[in-house]
């Protein structure tokens, strides 16, 4: 059940734990208990649960938020797909986008990403036919570095004494490509830079271009989306409607405008939470799905912060990128406006993608590093039941904080004329970017609406307006207090930062979340 909060909310006098925000990392982990029997309690900050994956609706049209496009659901024995099955009582539905999952396109050259392993490798050999043998290494080594990636990850869930002495062994495997950049390893395959630039054309899901980003982390994007990528029918919005009634089943509840002021923690154990207007909530455990810069900078007490030096983890990790995201609606349906399922993704032909995002963040009258164009109404066969005659385009690009930072203490939808000048200068240039691409539709936008990093800074509450938590550089992966334990007794993490960014790594995050809680192989169980 989702209720908005109020002060004279009558709480359980017992929940086996309270869940601070409703990210995917949280519903999951929260889900997971409810299905052994658990009552928990799921507070978010915000008037909507789901994190990334809430709606909003302005004028007769809704936006997906952070979910557009995902890989591996519709291969039902796919971890994925069991988990969000196992969550949902198998009520999340999914579509698929097509041949054509994305459209990566350089300057004046567009490369089709199409689903399928072998067609994969032989779509790029018609575009690269010299680098045959480079693209067949490249994609054996993404299969073997994603291989790795399992043990490494649930190594996190291990007890502390139980990783001390053999986490090693689970971890190294994975580190010995996840801590190198992607351009180191790729350039080790190939030299031809164009193909580089091509086989990194989604490092935008993850943030960073591939001097500055994990290989790791780009291998286990890329290994995602290989079987192509899908939607969930009837929007993002149905991730949290088909999993709230998995945790009503167990008396479990989801409370929204429902703000936690902080961790309450009694001789180092975790025992509840105080709320912004000073109610408390008592619970056998805590879990913050609010990030760890968050969590640690806002949540947790600072005498207990300074005990576990928990202020100096902070200081080795960093925020992802900020992002700007133009909402846009259009008169007519996907069919009518010829609508493509596939996504764009959009750089400059002149530069690598590391110097396109210098020269940009240097100065961001440049041109955009990486533009990215997602349909979302084209991709669920649901939309036009829900909104006859409407279409919806999403398109987003990489901004740096501090060109909106002046404003971040002002209010939401009262910021000023400047701000909204601003907003607009940047709206219009993403508009052409689109007309580029799709020039018939010029005309047909009905509406346009642009979230800011102090947008995201307001609803998400990331600390710089970053989109996918800490980035994903080689020396994230090497900090072992990225995990869910934390120093203090019944206290844990969950979310994208102790796992990667992206659905699944918020999802797979609430199942490691939940097996160092139960000390269960819940994956054994999941996988049925």
């Amino acid at each position: 059940m989702i209720q908005s909060y109020k002060k004279n909310y009558k709480a359980l006098d017992h929940y086996d734990a309270i869940f601070i925000g409703s990210g995917l990392g949280s519903l999951t982990s929260a889900a997971l208990m409810a299905k052994e029997g658990k009552k928990v309690l799921v507070l978010e900050r915000h008037y909507t649960a789901g994190g990334f994956t809430h709606i909003f609706k302005r004028r007769g049209y809704e936006w997906d938020v952070g979910i557009h496009y995902i890989g591996e659901v519709h291969r039902e024995q796919s971890v994925l797909r069991k988990l969000f099955d196992y969550i949902t009582d198998s009520q999340l539905k999914w579509a698929d986008m097509g041949e054509v999952y994305d459209r990566i396109v350089i300057g004046e050259k567009m490369y089709d990403f199409v689903k399928g392993t072998a067609n994969f490798k032989e779509k790029l050999k018609e575009y690269f036919p010299a680098e045959a043998d480079a693209i067949d290494q490249y994609v054996d080594l993404v299969f073997k570095v994603t291989k790795t990636s399992r043990n490494f990850y649930m190594e996190k869930a291990m007890p502390p004494m139980v990783s001390k002495m053999s986490g090693g062994l689970m971890r190294n495997p994975y580190l010995k490509y996840a801590t190198r950049t992607t351009q180191d390893v790729l350039e080790e395959i190939t030299q031809n830079q164009e193909l580089i630039k091509v086989l990194t054309g989604q490092y935008g899901d993850y943030g960073l271009p591939p001097k500055q980003s994990s290989f790791g982390m780009h291998a286990s994007l890329v290994r995602h989306y290989f079987s192509g990528g899908n939607f969930p029918i009837g929007g993002s919005s149905q991730v949290v409607d088909t999993i709230a009634p998995v945790l009503e089943a167990s008396g479990s509840t989801i409370l929204v405008s429902a703000e936690v002021d902080e961790v309450i923690i009694e001789n180092n154990k975790a025992v509840g939470v105080k709320m912004a207007d000073g109610k408390e909530f008592r619970a056998d455990r805590v879990v913050s799905g609010a990030g760890v810069m968050t969590t640690y900078k806002t949540l947790v007490p600072e005498a207990v912060v300074k005990k576990h030096q928990l202020d100096e983890q902070v200081t080795k990790v960093n925020n992802s990128v900020a992002h700007l995201s133009l909402y846009i609606g259009l008169k007519g349906s996907p069919e009518e406006l010829k609508l493509p399922k596939a996504n764009y993704w959009v750089y400059p032909g002149d530069l690598s993608h590391d110097e396109c995002v210098e020269r940009y963040s240097q100065d961001t009258s440049q041109p955009f590093p990486v533009v990215y164009v997602s349909f979302p109404s084209a991709k669920d066969p649901d939309w036009s039941n829900r909104y006859p005659g409407r279409s919806t385009i999403d398109i987003i690009t990489l901004m740096p904080y501090n060109v909106f930072e002046k404003w971040e203490n002002t209010r939401w939808k009262k910021r000023g004329e400047e701000y909204e000048a601003l907003k607009e200068e940047y709206s219009q240039r993403l508009l052409e970017e689109l007309f580029k691409l799709e020039p018939h539709l010029r005309g047909k936008i009905d509406c346009y609406e642009l979230s800011t990093p102090i947008t995201t800074k307001h609803f998400i509450n990331y600390e710089k307006g970053e989109i996918y938590g800490l980035d994903h550089s080689p020396e994230r992966f090497k900090h072992k207090f990225l995990r869910p334990h934390t120093p203090i007794k019944n206290f844990y993490l969950t979310g994208q930062d102790i796992v990667t960014a992206g659905i699944g790594g918020a999802l797979f995050s609430g199942l490691l979340t939940t097996s160092a809680i139960t000390k269960k192989n819940l994956l054994k169980k999941v996988m049925g």
